[in-house]
């Protein structure tokens, strides 16, 4: 089996986020000037008109977003998990984000919460932010977050969203019908709170999207560049096989592939009550945050007024300059209303529905979201973090440096993207491998890779077949 790779510094999830560390953003070096320029030379009149025709439809699109609010999140019960309605596939695709109701029992959910707040207790070891009043845990291997990512239903769950997902290229090495499990932290955030204040923001790393040696090594954003934003497939997973999305060894940067970031709800909670909030523009918003790099304003808003946001008001830079707007290396991007304001953050960031314990909420990788500024509300806000991965070779060798850092070695050590240290190598009332085959199917033990797959299974495509055999490598179950 793989050997534990060498860990990150010890961190924490303020790490992962300029406005959390308190470091101020940095103008990125010359280099970023001369990659911005490579990216639009020669297509700059392409990519104007597409700037332009993006802007008039985040004019129409948003006073949409003003009017529904939370109501454009598409829900869907467990129960009906097979069969979801056209409606729910349809505004699924368009806004990127989805509510899925009841996937494990409240009382399961609840007991979960019951467990880890016992499991903190006996261990007053464990790190968390903000130190003096922890809200974000870094806990990554409690037998709570172990059960839940083993669990059958939230499996079942994951399958169905990554299915929305597609490939150019049939014989692509990946399969959505096999989930992976990333260790990810958990939140307990109290009434009160507003330390843990994270503002609209993108993970899956910030500089790398523009970078040929990042989201560039599989074109993830061509036709962005090429001036047909309208083009740009956000479902498309063939071209996100190859990309880097740490290149800077950022603590917290994410390493895996999460077609949907997720989290599995241990409280009932209510818009303003320490809770997510999402921007459902997605492929749009997507697109702006691409370009805005590229554009500045020919006059400033107390010159504008409320012209400031007209086409006509906005052109290309005169000379390629560093800005790359919220983007700092090693750290997630981050969005305002100063330095993205066609998108209109304040009116277009939209909370999730309330949830009660047991749902999960999932949002695709390149959806801007934060969290309430202020917990508002009377209860905890508690989730665990959950993502969607699908199997890859990429996905694998990181699940092979993940299962030794669960089981080898000084075991109960972080996961590998985030903050080294002994993690939770000496806390008591840990799940070892054991415990988990007690309780996961054969399909949750694959996706921690405790288990090969089983490449012959029929109905498999090739893609699928190939990569379960380059998984099972990667995992050391075969040479």
């Amino acid at each position: 089996m793989a050997a534990t790779s060498t860990q990150k510094r010890v961190g924490d999830i303020s790490d992962a986020f300029v406005s959390l560390s308190g470091q101020g953003f940095m103008p990125l070096p010359a280099r970023y000037g001369e990659l911005k320029g490579r990216l639009i030379r020669g297509r700059e009149d392409d990519i104007r008109a597409s700037w332009d025709r993006l802007l008039h439809y985040l004019q129409k699109e948003i006073p949409i977003i003003e009017q529904h609010g939370s109501n454009v999140i598409p829900e869907i019960d467990f129960e009906d998990i097979d069969k979801p309605s056209e409606q729910f596939k349809e505004e699924l695709k368009k806004r990127g984000v989805a509510v899925v109701r009841g996937v494990v029992p409240e009382e399961q959910a609840l007991q979960w919460k019951e467990d880890i707040q016992e499991y903190v207790r006996k261990n007053p070891q464990t790190r968390a932010f903000p130190a003096n009043n922890p809200q974000v845990f870094e806990l990554y291997w409690s037998p709570s977050q172990l059960a839940a990512r083993a669990n059958e239903n939230l499996l079942r769950t994951q399958k169905l969203l990554m299915s929305f997902w597609h490939s150019k290229n049939p014989a692509a090495p990946l399969s959505t019908a096999h989930p992976t499990a990333y260790a990810d932290r958990l939140r307990i955030r109290l009434p009160g709170d507003a330390q843990f204040a994270l503002g609209p923001h993108v993970d899956g790393g910030s500089v790398e999207r523009w970078e040929e040696g990042g989201y560039g090594l599989g074109g993830v954003y061509n036709s962005i560049w090429e001036g047909r934003w309208e083009d740009f497939d956000p479902w498309e997973a063939s071209c996100r096989l190859p990309v880097k999305s740490d290149l800077y060894q950022g603590v917290g940067a994410c390493s895996m592939f999460r077609m949907f970031q997720g989290w599995l709800s241990m409280s009932e909670t209510g818009p303003g009550e320490g809770t997510l909030l999402v921007n459902p523009l997605f492929k749009a918003a997507t697109a702006y945050y691409m370009l805005r790099p590229f554009f500045e304003p020919k006059r400033t808003p107390d010159v504008a007024g409320m012209s400031f946001l007209d086409r006509d008001n906005w052109k290309m830079e005169d000379s390629v300059t560093t800005f790359v707007q919220g983007a700092t290396p090693g750290h997630g991007q981050e969005l305002s209303e100063l330095l993205h304001p066609h998108l209109r953050l304040e009116e277009t960031m939209v909370h999730v529905p309330k949830v009660r314990p047991g749902d999960y909420v999932a949002w695709h990788c390149d959806t801007i979201h934060a969290v309430d500024k202020v917990h508002n509300g009377g209860g905890d806000s508690s989730v665990m973090y959950i993502p969607a991965c699908p199997l890859t070779e990429d996905n694998a060798n990181f699940l092979a440096r993940q299962r030794a850092a669960f089981i080898q070695v000084v075991s109960g050590i972080p996961c590998p993207d985030f903050g080294g240290g002994e993690g939770e190598s000496n806390h008591i009332g840990r799940w070892g491998p054991g415990d988990v085959a007690k309780i996961a199917s054969p399909d949750g033990l694959r996706a921690f890779g405790l288990q090969e797959w089983d490449s012959s299974e029929s109905d498999l495509t090739p893609g699928q077949r190939e990569v379960m055999d380059r998984a099972n490598k990667a995992l050391g179950f075969y040479a």
